[in-house]
């Protein structure tokens, strides 16, 4: 069994009685570097979970309501047509067939739906569906642009939430096996004072990356199983240096000194001692750690904040994620019940043109205009 990681975090020298502030700053980013990887963890165990319960519980539901929608749909065009029913009660059934056709052809787009659609709203399901996808595609684009710096070809479908994610994942990956790869631009001549800017930062850069390598020669020098003639304990460094190699892959320095610490390599005052200098270069690899998983954190809240319609500014964990998505079932289980009922009670047209006096049809503001182009209108419910 793996050993528990110990803390990693500096504690004051023994002469003095406070932390340096290259001291506070590493235990900062050490925490916050840890915490950001719970959160990350809990977001790859949640995924799996939720895309799991939405093949094999949420949709099914969503598919049987929508049969149910569809016997509304042909019941309410079959009314439609009968002379029982005057001008002002087929205006009324008019709206009806409409506000199912927007809210069921986003998910049902089959023929029939869209025929009815057609033929009650005077307008091209798919010329409207072209159109919607182009601007929720621009809209993805300049989320992409802001959030992560990526341009998104053209060409590319992202007018949902799995096509953004998976298209996101792929870039941020290729950017991630090749930092610092951009289109060639011409560039501007620099002054003297950008240029002693630039030298200072590529001299930092490799002292930076020469500290995480220290680190990673020192652990496999204790630890290279080739050199261990004990089978078992070459099995445990064998499996040490797995983690090693993994964590060097990922410039993870902190979990680099993590296992020092777990084999004893160093201990606790050792951190203490390294020099501010030093732990500078340390905290620029920790910062641009945590950089990297806030960016891999906010990709998959804003994938689905946007599939749940939560605005931008809104917080997401995947806590919420998967309460949400119980929480949707539960709605339309509730939904099914309610409109089997309506379906058995107003299949006659007498009982259905009683209901439809007390009927009005509610006035749109500009949301509900919104909320229709790029959601598809709101759930079913007559009452």
């Amino acid at each position: 069994m793996t050993k528990a990681n110990k803390v990693v975090h500096v504690k004051p020298k023994a002469q003095a009685k406070t932390l340096s502030a290259a001291q506070k700053r590493f235990n900062r980013l050490s925490k916050q570097i840890d915490q950001q990887k719970k959160l990350l963890l809990e977001w790859k165990e949640a995924i799996p979970t939720y895309n799991s319960k939405v093949e094999q519980e949420y949709r099914p539901l969503v598919e049987t309501f929508n049969q149910l929608k569809l016997q509304w749909l042909q019941l309410l065009d079959s009314y439609y047509g009968q002379p029982l029913f005057k001008k002002a009660e087929k205006a009324k059934i008019k709206h009806l067939i409409l506000d199912i056709c927007e809210d069921l052809v986003a998910d049902m787009e089959t023929d029939e739906v869209k025929a009815l659609f057609n033929k009650y709203g005077g307008e091209d399901f798919d010329t409207i569906k072209q159109e919607t996808d182009a601007v929720i595609g621009e809209m993805m684009k300049d989320l992409a642009k802001n959030l992560f710096d990526v341009d998104i070809d053209d060409g590319v479908d992202v007018s949902s939430p799995e096509k953004f994610k998976a298209y996101m994942d792929e870039k941020l990956q290729e950017q991630s096996a090749n930092p610092g790869q951009e289109a060639p631009k011409t560039p501007a001549k620099k002054t003297k004072k950008q240029l002693a800017k630039e030298a200072r930062q590529q001299e930092e850069d490799a002292l930076a990356s020469k500290s995480v390598q220290e680190v990673y020669r020192k652990l496999v020098a204790v630890l290279h199983p080739d050199r261990e003639p004990d089978e078992a304990e070459r099995e445990r460094k064998t499996e040490l240096m797995q983690r090693v190699n993994t964590a060097y892959g990922k410039k993870d320095l902190l979990q680099l000194l993590s296992l020092q610490l777990e084999i004893e390599q160093i201990d606790l005052a050792h951190l203490s001692e390294i020099a501010d200098s030093r732990l500078k270069h340390f905290n620029k690899i920790l910062s641009e750690q945590l950089a990297e998983l806030v960016e891999e954190t906010v990709l998959n809240e804003e994938a689905f904040k946007f599939q749940l319609q939560m605005p931008f500014y809104a917080r997401l964990s995947p806590k919420q994620l998967l309460t949400s998505l119980v929480q949707d079932m539960r709605q339309v289980q509730a939904d099914i019940a309610e409109i089997n009922e309506e379906l058995v009670y107003f299949d006659k047209p007498s009982e259905f043109k009683a209901w439809l006096k007390s009927y009005k049809i509610p006035k749109k503001n500009q949301r509900d205009d919104f909320e229709d182009l790029f959601f598809g209108g709101m759930p079913f419910d007559f009452r």
